[in-house]
């Protein structure tokens, strides 16, 4: 028996006479790290924000905690406990790393935004939110501004935002996207801790990190899942192989 916190079934979308998703059918086992790749337009992007909320499906089932999700806006999947980052950075530029965070855990509570009281003397608030920079190794850069941090500093500050909202499941959109080497080992040495405790699902095409972190690996070809398995069943599947890894593989 499965323990599944996300069930994607029969997901379709189509834009035009292209199939973005085409009968797409996978799971998310509790804890584990589940990668989804593939090349160029394989529709990974696409099946994340179909299932954020962001493109609503044509057809099929998403099942989230064994509810059914598919016709829920973003808002309501986030506070179920399902986030995600982006590929292209998303952060508040002109505001410090620690208000950044700030605000991921204020928007996180029940009638959260009390114009009338300011957060920046919220010691509780302040506090939470020093607590998710020093998990992504910021603890150091709180009162820098957003925008002044390098890349891969956005970057871990960006997944503290996800975290400071108490998720579940995290979507990962190429969390890796335009790092160097060093930084990149940074970010597994963050995502790796998190396995057991959240779910994630990754979109990544730096094979390294993949087959570094995940306990599953989904690949996609034109939208129609075509190998799910462990990364070293992956690794040898000659399907795979011929699509996506190419030999060197």
């Amino acid at each position: 028996m499965t323990d599944a916190i996300l069930e994607v079934q029969g997901l379709s979308k189509f834009f035009g006479a292209v199939a973005a998703s085409d009968s797409l059918t996978f799971q998310v086992e509790r804890g584990c790290c589940h990668a989804l790749i593939g090349p160029n337009g394989a529709g990974k992007s696409t099946a994340i924000a179909q299932i954020t909320g962001e493109v609503r499906p044509d057809g099929g089932s998403i099942r989230f905690n064994g509810r059914e999700i598919s016709r829920w806006p973003v808002h309501r999947r986030a506070r179920a406990g399902l986030n995600r980052s982006y590929q292209i950075t998303s952060i508040f530029p002109a505001f410090s790393a620690l208000d950044t965070v700030a605000l991921a855990v204020l928007a996180r509570q029940p009638h959260a935004f009390r114009f009338w009281r300011d957060a920046r003397r919220d010691e509780r608030l302040r506090r939470s939110a020093r607590s998710f920079l020093d998990r992504v190794g910021l603890g150091d850069r709180a009162d820098v501004r957003a925008g002044d941090l390098a890349h891969g500093e956005q970057r871990q500050l960006e997944v503290a935002m996800v975290l400071a909202t108490n998720p579940q499941l995290v979507l990962l959109d190429e969390p890796m996207a335009g790092m160097g080497r060093a930084e990149t080992q940074q970010m597994l040495d963050i995502l790796r801790p998190l396995k057991g405790s959240l779910s994630l699902l990754l979109v990544e095409h730096d094979m390294d990190v993949v087959f570094a972190l995940a306990d599953v690996v989904t690949v996609l070809v034109k939208g129609r899942v075509i190998a799910s398995g462990t990364p070293s069943s992956i690794r040898a599947d000659a399907d795979v192989r011929r699509a996506y890894l190419g030999d060197g593989a």
